[in-house]
């Protein structure tokens, strides 16, 4: 979203953003796909607590198939791993690469659109109130580093 923006200000290029965003996410994800498909099976086994996800995963992926391609991609922390269940069904390479590269074209779509679109609008939002901004900012980590440090003052 934000090399959208800067895509929008002129410092990228919208194709190359584009196409970065694109090879990342399809790439990635088949990467996790063909290393489940072909290591992580015996190594999810022989971990019962992993094992236990992904079987909730796999049942997931089950029901909604289609849908679970295209829609693991957006929740925060299910990115990284949503593709290795579907290493684990019998899903066939040809069918996951043709949605992969379909679910990450829209994704790249979403993001580095909006970005661009919405770009002028994000820079005058920011010029406007960059300094409440900053002090929210600030204050928020203040509290965050206040509630890590009396965290570890009563582990210890």
């Amino acid at each position: 979203m934000f090399a959208g923006y800067a895509a929008q200000a002129g410092a990228l290029d919208v194709s190359w953003v584009a196409a970065s965003v694109f090879a990342g996410g399809y790439l990635g994800d088949e990467a996790r796909f063909f290393a489940i498909r072909h290591y992580g099976a015996v190594a999810i086994e022989s971990r019962p607590r992993f094992s236990n996800a992904f079987k909730k995963a796999k049942k997931l992926f089950d029901r909604y198939g289609v849908a679970y391609i295209f829609l693991y991609r957006y929740p925060k922390g299910l990115r990284t791993v949503g593709a290795l269940p579907i290493g684990l069904t019998n899903i066939s390479w040809r069918r996951f690469t043709a949605l992969n590269a379909a679910s990450a074209a829209l994704w790249t779509s979403i993001l580095v659109g909006s970005g661009y679109l919405f770009g002028e609008s994000i820079g005058y939002v920011v010029n406007d109130n960059w300094g409440v901004f900053s002090v929210a900012l600030l204050g928020i980590f203040l509290l965050l580093s206040f509630i890590v440090w009396r965290r570890l003052a009563k582990i210890e």
